[in-house]
C-alpha cells in the first residue's frame, strides 16, 4: 500500500473535528500549503442542472487547481477501503466485513451472518448454537448443528480473536491457542482456562496450584500469560469517547430542490502556495531544493487525499438524500428503508466502504444534525405489498403512545394491531423491542407511574 493510498484512507475515515486538526497540522508543517481566503463577493456555490432532484456542490468550494501546482481532479469511483478495516465501526460490521474474504459459500455466509447477529458487544456467543440451527431452518433446509459450529469456530479466529466465545474459558483458551506453541506457561495456561479459570477468579492463584499439585511458582507464567488474555474481546471495536458533532455536509432547500454541499468551514479552500512552489528548480540536486521538492509532493498528495473525501462524502450524501427526500419533507414517519448495499451498487463503491464513510459522518439538515447512518433502517413488508423503515415504524410507536388516553396505556399487542389496522404487520415481540430501544416503559410500567 503506497503512502498515498494510506493518507486518503486515514483522512477519508476522520470526523470532522479530527479532520480540522489535521489540516492544521498541515498548515503548519507544511509551506507548500495556502488557505485561501474567500472574497466578499463570491458566490457561495455555482448551481447544478435545474433538473436535478437533488442538487450538489463539490468545485466551488474546494477549488484545488488554483496556484502554481495544484492538484489534479482523482478518480472518486476508487474503492480504498476495500482491504482495510477500522476500529470506528460496530463489531457487527467488524466481523461481517473480515467474512467477505473467508471464502465461505452462499449457504455458510447466511449462517455466519446469523451468528454474528447473536455476539453481543463484549463479543460473546449469546445464543447457544442449537438456537441458531432452529432460526434458520426456515431459510436454510436440513441445516445441521456441526454447519454452525464449524462456521463459529472460524469466527473465533477473525479479529478480535475470541469472539463468538460462550464464555470467559472459552475467549481465553481461543486466544491463548494463537500463540507459538514454544511460548513458556502455554500448556499451563490452557489446562487452567480448561479446568480451573473459575476457581482462579473465586479463590485465587494459590487454590488453583493447589488443585494442580503444583508450586506457585510454577504456574506464574501461565498466570501472566492469562492476565495478557482479553475478557471481552470485542468491547474495543466501535468505541469511541462522545465528541462533539460537527456536520461534514449541509443539506438545505433551495427553490423547491434540496441542495448538497460540504460544509466549508470543516475544509477550507486550500491550494499550492505559488511563491514557494517557484522556489523548486528542476535540475538543483541540492539538500534545500530536495526538501522544497519533497515538500511540494507531499502538498499535492495531500491536496488530492482531502479532494477524494470530500467528493467521495458528497456522493454518498446525495445519495442518501435523494432516496429520503421524504424524511427531509415530512420526518421520521416518513423514512425510507434503506440499506448500504442499495448506495454501494448506485455509486459503484464496496458496502463495507460506504460502512466506514458514513461512521462519524454528519449532516446538517433544516430537520437537525443526524448521522449518516441514521438514514439506513431496515424494512417491514406492508399489507399492499410495500415496505416500511424500521426508523418510520418506531415514529409511529412513539407517536401513539404520546397519544394514548390517560390511565389506559397501550400494550404492545394492541400497538401491533393498531400498525395492523394500517397496512403494517409488526409483530408483538418487534413492537417491543422497538419500544425497548426507544427506552419507552412496558404499558404496566406507563399505568404505575400514571
Amino acid at each position: 500500500m503506497t503512502p498515498q493510498l494510506q493518507q486518503a484512507i486515514r483522512l477519508l475515515q476522520l470526523p470532522a473535528i479530527e479532520l480540522q486538526a489535521e489540516i492544521q497540522q498541515a498548515f503548519e508543517e507544511n509551506p507548500m500549503l495556502e488557505q485561501v481566503e474567500e472574497r466578499p463577493d463570491e458566490e457561495p456555490g455555482a448551481e447544478s442542472p435545474a433538473e436535478a432532484p437533488v442538487e450538489t456542490s463539490w468545485d466551488d468550494l474546494h477549488p484545488y487547481s488554483g496556484g502554481t501546482g495544484g492538484a489534479a481532479g482523482t478518480d472518486v469511483d476508487y474503492d480504498p477501503l476495500d482491504n482495510r478495516s477500522s476500529g470506528e465501526e460496530s463489531l457487527r460490521e467488524h466481523l461481517l466485513w473480515q467474512i467477505q474474504f473467508t471464502g465461505l459459500g452462499p449457504r455458510d455466509r447466511v449462517i455466519a451472518t446469523a451468528i454474528v447477529d447473536a455476539i453481543d458487544e463484549d463479543g460473546y456467543l449469546r445464543t447457544e448454537p442449537r438456537e441458531i440451527c432452529a432460526e434458520l431452518a426456515a431459510d436454510l433446509p436440513e441445516v445441521h448443528h456441526d454447519e454452525v459450529l464449524a462456521v463459529l469456530h472460524l469466527i473465533q479466529q477473525l479479529d478480535p480473536v475470541g469472539c463468538g466465545a460462550r464464555d470467559l474459558a472459552e475467549t481465553v483458551r481461543i486466544q491463548l491457542a494463537q500463540l507459538p506453541e514454544e511460548t513458556p506457561g502455554l500448556e499451563t495456561a490452557l489446562h487452567i482456562a480448561r479446568h480451573h479459570l473459575d476457581l482462579l477468579g473465586r479463590k485465587g492463584p494459590d487454590a488453583v496450584a493447589r488443585a494442580m499439585h503444583l508450586d506457585r511458582q510454577a504456574i506464574d507464567p501461565a498466570l501472566r500469560l492469562i492476565r495478557r488474555m482479553d475478557p471481552k474481546p470485542g468491547a474495543r471495536i466501535g468505541q469511541w469517547q462522545a465528541e462533539y458533532a460537527v456536520p461534514d455536509v449541509l443539506v438545505r432547500k433551495v427553490d423547491g430542490s434540496w441542495r448538497v454541499e460540504l460544509n466549508p468551514e470543516v475544509t477550507p479552500r486550500l491550494r499550492i502556495h505559488p511563491y514557494y512552489a517557484g522556489l523548486v528548480r528542476r535540475a538543483d540536486k541540492s539538500q534545500e531544493n530536495q526538501y522544497l521538492r519533497n515538500q511540494l509532493q507531499e502538498a499535492r498528495w495531500f491536496l488530492r487525499s482531502l479532494q477524494s473525501r470530500g467528493e467521495t462524502l458528497l456522493r454518498v450524501a446525495t445519495a442518501i438524500v435523494s432516496r429520503q427526500r421524504p424524511f427531509l419533507e415530512y420526518g421520521e414517519q416518513a423514512m425510507r428503508p434503506l440499506v448500504l448495499r442499495e448506495i454501494a451498487e448506485e455509486l459503484g463503491l464496496h458496502e463495507s466502504t460506504v460502512s466506514r464513510v458514513t461512521t462519524r459522518k454528519y449532516m446538517h439538515t433544516p430537520r437537525g444534525v443526524f448521522e449518516f447512518k441514521y438514514f439506513f433502517s431496515s424494512h417491514v413488508h406492508t399489507a399492499d405489498g410495500g415496505t416500511c423503515s424500521a426508523t418510520a415504524i418506531r415514529a409511529l410507536i412513539r407517536k401513539l403512545i404520546a397519544e394514548e388516553p390517560p390511565g389506559k396505556p397501550l400494550s404492545d399487542s394492541r400497538i401491533a394491531a393498531i400498525l395492523s389496522e394500517r397496512g403494517i404487520e409488526v409483530a408483538r415481540r418487534t413492537v417491543a423491542k422497538y419500544r425497548e430501544s426507544m427506552q419507552i416503559p412496558s404499558s404496566t410500567e406507563r399505568r404505575k407511574s400514571a
